[in-house]
């Protein structure tokens, strides 16, 4: 898949030689050169490739894949782990898709081999305990070769969401074990500090990894966890020693900010031609008075993401207990849509395949029936293209391919999400 891009980018680089001569504007190309380990946060505007990137692709048609579907995968093997990414795989391309996003770190571990993360306990049961095998290899591997793109699903500060997951102890060699005053703990969940430079060195170092050992990477993709909490004794300490002179919220902020324009140079000088993406909360006032995500400005402004994929998991016509209808699919949808955004940034949609057959709680019973259609997603799917949205995300794999509750309807929203995709 990534020959693709590379064909446009070198072609949209002899465009951008021939406006030059001919004395129209031309847009300005990642830089590929820098110091990778220590890219600096900065804040200059993003090239138009991912714009060229996307059309390379055509719409975006992708399914993610979290660390839920991994608990059911066969580790016991390298064969057995494959006979299982094979099947997956070749059920998306079925679909009509092109693109899986694969959640491969997602407590501070990793599906694959590391020098800064331990492996996950989802290979063998217990962090840090080596498998045998490569699991992202075999993505990769398998992916490409039902003619899909990979990206790696990051989870950025989560350690611990809770008692149980990650099951057993922190492997010693997880990061934030030697290094404790990187993390808070939030209830029974732990979380990297993310107003520490050295936290966000290590997420953009961790990146960096990744692509420089799997330069056949289409994508780094970070999920909606970002501060875990609005309680101003998460991190009282470390604000009062900033001396900021921004609120507490600015500054958390900021501190977001930094990371995703750091990740975004490193990502764009190690391969200009790799997606840096993010898929925030549908609820955008969450993102910004609850996660300290500026989501809003990462689409208006360069050099933070080449998309951006908010989590659209509400039905039509869903209505709130107090009466309000802002977050019905139809409306919050437009609202995404209607959002300034820089020619560099992509709109994606996320789809809620969880929703099927069981409904999204909403008040309003008659229209909780539109999940038991068979045909929202594909809907929804319609609707996004009239709306401009360059593509949709599925969350997830196993409601539309092994939803033992709803196997009906979920098959016919996969038969008719790829009829919508065949159109």
């Amino acid at each position: 898949m990534k020959h693709l891009r590379l064909k446009a980018a070198a072609l949209a680089a002899a465009l951008a030689l021939l406006c030059a001569g001919c004395g129209a504007p031309a847009s300005s190309a990642p830089s590929s050169s820098g110091g990778v380990s220590s890219a600096p946060a900065s804040s200059a505007p993003a090239s138009s490739a991912p714009a060229q990137e996307t059309a390379a692709l055509g719409e975006y048609r992708a399914m993610w894949v979290s660390y839920l579907e991994w608990e059911s995968f066969d580790f016991s093997s390298e064969a057995a782990f494959a006979a299982d990414a094979d099947e997956m795989m070749q059920n998306c391309a079925d679909m009509g898709l092109n693109v899986v996003i694969a959640q491969v770190r997602p407590f501070a571990d990793a599906l694959y081999p590391s020098e800064l993360f331990p492996w996950s306990h989802l290979c063998t049961g217990v962090q840090g305990q080596d498998p045998g095998f490569d699991p992202l290899a075999i993505l990769l591997d398998s992916a490409h070769s039902h003619g899909l793109e990979l990206e790696a699903w990051l989870n950025p500060y989560r350690v611990r969401l809770n008692a149980t997951r990650p099951a057993g102890e922190l492997s010693a060699d997880n990061p934030a074990v030697p290094h404790p005053e990187w993390v808070k703990t939030v209830g029974d969940g732990v979380y990297f500090d993310p107003s520490l430079p050295a936290v966000r060195q290590l997420i953009t170092d961790g990146v960096v990894e990744l692509l420089q050992n799997y330069p056949e990477l289409d994508g780094i993709h970070f999920d909606d966890y970002f501060y875990p909490t609005t309680d101003a004794s998460f991190d009282e300490a470390e604000y009062a020693a900033s001396s900021s002179g921004l609120s507490l919220e600015e500054w958390r902020r900021e501190n977001v900010n930094l990371l995703m324009r750091q990740v975004y140079d490193a990502v764009k000088a190690q391969d200009p031609t790799v997606r840096f993406g993010v898929s925030p909360q549908g609820n955008m006032d969450n993102n910004y008075n609850s996660q300290y995500s500026d989501v809003s400005l990462w689409m208006a402004e360069g050099g933070y993401v080449d998309y951006v994929l908010p989590q659209l998991y509400w039905g039509y016509g869903y209505t709130t207990g107090s009466g309000s209808t802002r977050y019905a699919f139809e409306n919050i949808s437009a609202e995404w849509a209607a959002l300034e955004r820089a020619p560099s940034v992509a709109l994606y949609f996320g789809l809620g395949a969880y929703r099927i057959g069981d409904g999204d709680g909403g008040n309003y019973a008659a229209a909780q029936s539109g999940w038991q259609t068979g045909h929202t997603l594909a809907d929804m799917v319609e609707d996004g293209r009239q709306l401009g949205a360059d593509g949709y995300v599925l969350y997830r794999y196993d409601f539309l391919f092994k939803n033992g509750a709803w196997a009906d309807l979920a098959a016919q929203e996969v038969e008719n999400i790829r009829a919508a995709n065949a159109e």
